[in-house]
């Protein structure tokens, strides 16, 4: 007894010491003096010579905060409201006619206000996205939120990280930057700036789309997990992703970034990328999520996109809004960190007709106040000078006043704060509004860790980003996204030996021919691959719709059937009356097929961005296909042009070709 009571003392006792002596934070810095107190080190961000509260890594966040807020100027507040994109040194891409440079680490000091064509968003009047040299946003803009959408090197962009952090160091208050990207990790057909950067050396994985079809809430966590460690190592902390969005609407050009169309499936997906990207809590291991696009983008007349004044309505006419809700439900559940209102303006009786941002009983009223949302509310790109709609009347201060009114905290395209300072100083909006966005910006820097370590070691991110050990369950993934539809005359698995014709078809207006014939040069599979259809037992073809990207779009019909999206229907067809034939398609929209739908294909696949060498694992039977349609598919164009946009196809009558969740297997 006296052993245990002793015992419960020296524990308590060690507990009490422990809570004394708090251990030390590691600090990553490059310029400030480190001030000491009580054996523990913290850093001199003010340079004042003495250690404030918001540079005590010992006291709780929001005594940090108020601290760090009573010492900002009124002008540094207003230039923390803004994020716009900025530019490594080289990266010419937003430019037509560009010069053709290497990316490198370096900082691109050209000033770009107004000078940017980012989405030829014909017709609207000067189409720009705002942006700054880096120097000038930092010292001058006061700037601390940027995008980064270069696509280069994993030392180049953990350099360039820790140069933008080093030069926010040395910047009055030294507040420390927070750099977001949109999707790097997945195999994607439109690849435009603003949606996806595509191809990179971060691991590759399905696209969203595959993603969901894999039907695997392991993996997909997983994949989370690793994206965020990849992007953690180069210095990138925020992600605008992911789409909670449903694809109800098949004509609309986004449904590629989505999960699909059933709600309760979507949601799931949505709950395990924000745990895995973001850990249960914000914290030093997390890359913050911006989920995105509040209410659902998805229900667009048409299918035409909200980006333009054409597409500028959303609509319900299946009284179907609810159902869009469920996968924001989710990641607020799961506590994303921001989320994103859309464009969009809706078109029903019930609501007000201005884009969401400006929509105070979609953002203030419903995402915050009755869904229990308290994380940052993040404009799209432009909507106060380049999507207006509904507030077209307003001035440039009056409509930063409804966003701000309706629950907007941070605004994104712009680099130019003397308007959104001018709406304060009108005495439009209170300080003490902005207060209230200041405070959950702050916090979400706070929580990530960065005013403790910004810094990345960029040798450690070149072993890390895209290794083969994270590649090797993105290469799983990119297996399980394959879904089998028919397999009628049991062409599949392949026989031993089987002569294969294997041709991708692919026109993305660019490439002199859209015919590439696939000959492994290490045949892994025990298959013959030949080079004519003539030597075939059977030929594989495996097409890529094209729609067009979503910023060529100029306001013409969408039209979803094959012959209009840049597919030689004829040559199918040819090819499936004249051998035994397994046609595969690739989605990245509801396609409509009944074109080369004739009784020949026998065996039909779908995938949603995954590699040859995948697909011919599938084909061989060395993995198991076990993927499940993530969306309904039209079964006409005139199933298409009838179908109600906020419903998936699942609830269309005589809507579906396929449903969602149609997959088999062999066994």
């Amino acid at each position: 007894m006296r052993f245990t009571k002793l015992f419960l003392f020296f524990c308590i006792y060690a507990g009490i010491l422990s809570a004394q002596k708090p251990i030390q934070t590691p600090l990553g810095f490059r310029s400030v003096a480190i001030l000491k107190n009580k054996g523990l080190q913290f850093k001199d961000l003010n340079k004042n010579g003495k250690l404030d509260k918001y540079e005590d890594w010992r006291l709780p966040v929001d005594l940090r905060i108020q601290d760090l807020m009573s010492q900002m100027t009124l002008e540094e507040k207003v230039g923390f409201m803004l994020i716009s994109t900025t530019r490594m040194k080289g990266d010419w891409s937003f430019q037509a006619n560009a010069p053709k440079e290497e990316i490198s680490s370096g900082f691109n000091e050209e000033d770009l206000v107004q000078n940017i064509n980012m989405f030829s968003r014909k017709p609207l009047p000067n189409p720009i996205l705002s942006a700054a040299g880096t120097t000038k946003a930092v010292n001058e803009i006061h700037q601390r939120h940027f995008i980064l959408r270069a696509n280069t090197s994993a030392k180049n962009i953990a350099d360039w990280s820790n140069n933008l952090q080093e030069l926010c160091e040395k910047s009055r208050l030294g507040i420390p930057a927070i750099v977001a990207s949109n999707p790097r990790n997945h195999i994607t057909i439109d690849a435009s700036i603003g949606l996806s950067v595509g191809t990179t050396v971060f691991s590759r994985w399905p696209g969203e789309l595959g993603l969901s079809a894999m039907n695997d809430y392991k993996l997909t966590r997983d994949f989370a997990e690793i994206a965020s460690k990849e992007w953690r190592a180069v210095g990138l902390r925020k992600g605008y992703m992911y789409m909670a969005d449903l694809a109800t609407e098949p004509r609309w050009q986004r449904i590629e970034g989505t999960f699909g169309e059933n709600a309760d499936h979507v949601s799931n997906m949505i709950r395990e990328i924000v745990l895995g990207f973001q850990g249960e809590k914000l914290n030093s291991s997390s890359v913050a999520l911006t989920t995105k696009h509040f209410p659902g983008g998805g229900p667009q007349i048409k299918g035409q996109d909200s980006h333009f004044e054409w597409g500028k309505y959303a609509h319900y006419p299946g009284g179907n809004f609810e159902y869009h809700l469920k996968p924001f439900i989710a990641a607020v559940q799961a506590g994303t960190s921001a989320i994103m209102p859309y464009y969009s303006a809706p078109k029903d009786d019930k609501m007000e007709p201005v884009g969401f941002s400006y929509n105070k009983a979609i953002v203030k009223d419903l995402l915050k106040d009755k869904l229990g949302f308290k994380g940052i509310i993040n404009s799209d790109t432009g909507p106060i000078d380049m999507m207006p709609w509904g507030v077209e009347n307003l001035s440039i201060p009056q409509r930063y006043q409804k966003a701000l009114e309706a629950g907007v905290d941070i605004f994104s395209g712009g680099a130019d704060p003397a308007l959104l300072l001018e709406t304060v100083k009108k005495g439009l909006v209170t300080e003490a509004r902005i207060n209230e966005s200041i405070y959950k910006l702050l916090k979400e820097k706070f929580d990530l860790g960065l005013f403790e370590n910004p810094y990345v070691d960029a040798e450690a991110a070149v072993k890390l980003v895209g290794s083969a050990e994270s590649q090797q369950k993105a290469d799983l993934a990119l297996r399980k996204s394959i879904v089998l539809l028919r397999n009628n005359s049991k062409l599949l698995p392949l026989k031993s030996k089987t002569k294969v014709y294997f041709e991708s078809y692919y026109d993305n207006g660019r490439n002199t021919n859209p015919v590439s014939v696939i000959k492994p040069k290490e045949n892994k599979w025990d298959l013959d691959f030949v080079d004519t259809r003539d030597e075939a037992d059977i030929a594989l073809l495996w097409l890529t719709p094209n729609i067009g990207s979503l910023f060529n779009n100029n306001g013409q019909e969408i039209e979803l059937q094959l012959s209009k999206c840049k597919i030689d229907v004829a040559h199918v067809n040819e090819t499936t009356y004249q051998i035994p034939t397994i046609l595969v398609v690739n989605y990245s929209n509801p396609w409509v097929i009944d074109e080369i739908d004739n009784p020949n294909v026998h065996t039909l696949l779908a995938t949603f961005g995954t590699t040859w060498e995948a697909l011919l694992d599938i084909l061989s039977g060395k993995m198991n296909p076990t993927g499940k349609m993530p969306f309904s598919t039209p079964r006409s164009r005139k199933a298409v042009v009838n179908n109600k946009s906020d419903l998936p196809g699942d609830l269309e009558p005589g809507y579906s070709l396929f449903k969602f969740g149609d997959g088999l297997s062999y066994q």
